[in-house]
């Protein structure tokens, strides 16, 4: 049910054009998937999503488990039917979420112990745990349980982390059951390349349908990140998709793609359209600066989404100032759309063999600095 076809590379870069087949639809890539944490990508319906052609969403396995709980979503036919979106869904395995919690983690060779942050009730997930949640769930991808580190942390931290983690998912892979999930396994290493590479070679052994790129964007300077990327996706299977977790910044995505990546996720477009901030070609916009007050051009004249074409940007300043919840969604629709713009240009230019040029037209605009 799952194959990636690699449909053509850029003959300057390692930028990839493929497509991802999957049960609930195919996912055409360099591609930005919207999250939906708790079953629903904030402020968006899922109508207006696929009006902006989004492929796939994010749900978190951690959130979904505390509230509504599985079996909730088990007897709505899973998340598909749970929340009525018809399309591709990856969970993430809640690591990060268990793992950002430090406070009241206990780490053992076999699991985690974790307290709720509902109602402080104390739960443990092993590796085997995880994949039954996650089945329960019934996305189309799923992540393996894997421990991320904070940033900074030392090389000996790190490297338990990465053997932990490749065991955790060895045992996810023996312990997942369902035909129609692709399970994806996750990279680790912190900022150091030795033991990137080294989760890389050991999770690449597993042969699993597809691999993420974990542990970054913690914290660490972006550019500490992309240079090492390039390496760290040079280390994996060529005819398998990389996903770089948690990185949705307009000009990372723009430079990753250029180092191999193919999917990637973040909060970023939709939780600072709730804060009054709009992504566009000139960099990011601050919706309640005075300068817009009387301002009637649109928020982005280079933009042809939905928001764009219906309404200026004193309507916005008005609607954000005044904490009209109307602002926070238009923002979104604006958000979201430039990202899964930006990466269908991504495609249209790996496919015509320009991508070299697109990245550099990128990094020479207005905007590439302002991200």
């Amino acid at each position: 049910m799952f194959e990636y076809d690699l449909i053509t590379t850029d003959p300057g870069c390692a930028a990839r054009r493929g497509c991802l087949h999957t049960p609930h639809g195919d996912v055409q890539t360099p591609i930005f998937m919207p999250v939906g944490t708790q079953a629903t990508v904030k402020g968006i319906t899922n109508a207006q999503l696929e009006d902006l052609h989004a492929q796939i969403i994010l749900a978190n396995t951690y959130h979904l488990y505390l509230r509504p709980g599985v079996d909730v979503i088990r007897e709505a036919g899973g998340i598909h039917g749970f929340m009525h979106w018809d399309h591709p869904v990856l969970t993430d395995s809640g690591g990060f979420q268990i793992f950002s919690l430090a406070d009241t983690l206990e780490l053992d060779a076999d699991g985690v112990n974790f307290r709720s942050i509902v109602d402080g009730s104390k739960h443990r997930w092993t590796p085997e745990d995880n994949m039954r949640v996650q089945e329960a769930i019934g996305a189309d991808i799923i992540m393996q349980l894997d421990q991320c580190t904070h940033y900074p942390a030392t090389k000996e931290e790190v490297a338990a982390a990465v053997e932990r983690s490749a065991n955790w998912a060895a045992r996810c892979k023996a312990a997942h059951t369902r035909e129609d999930q692709a399970l994806f396994g996750i990279v680790q290493g912190g900022v150091f390349e030795d033991l990137r590479l080294e989760s890389a070679q050991r999770v690449s052994e597993l042969d699993l349908p597809g691999y993420g790129i974990g542990g970054y964007s913690v914290g660490e300077d972006h550019e500490l990140m992309l240079a090492q990327l390039g390496a760290v996706t040079a280390a994996l299977p060529a005819h398998k998709p990389r996903y770089l977790m948690g990185v949705g910044n307009p000009t990372t995505l723009v430079r990753a793609v250029a180092l191999g990546v193919d999917m990637f996720d973040c909060v970023l477009p939709t939780r600072t359209a709730r804060m009054g901030t709009a992504f566009s070609s000139a960099g990011r916009m601050n919706m309640r600066n005075a300068k817009y007050a009387r301002d009637f051009g649109p928020l982005d004249a280079n933009c042809d989404c939905p928001v764009c074409r219906e309404h200026t940007r004193a309507y916005i300043r008005h609607l954000v100032k005044m904490d009209e919840m109307l602002g926070g969604i238009l923002l979104t629709i604006h958000n979201l759309h430039f990202l899964l713009d930006l990466m269908r240009r991504a495609r249209e230019a790996i496919e015509a063999g320009e991508y070299v040029a697109f990245e550099r037209a990128w990094m020479e605009s207005e905007a590439a600095n302002d991200y």
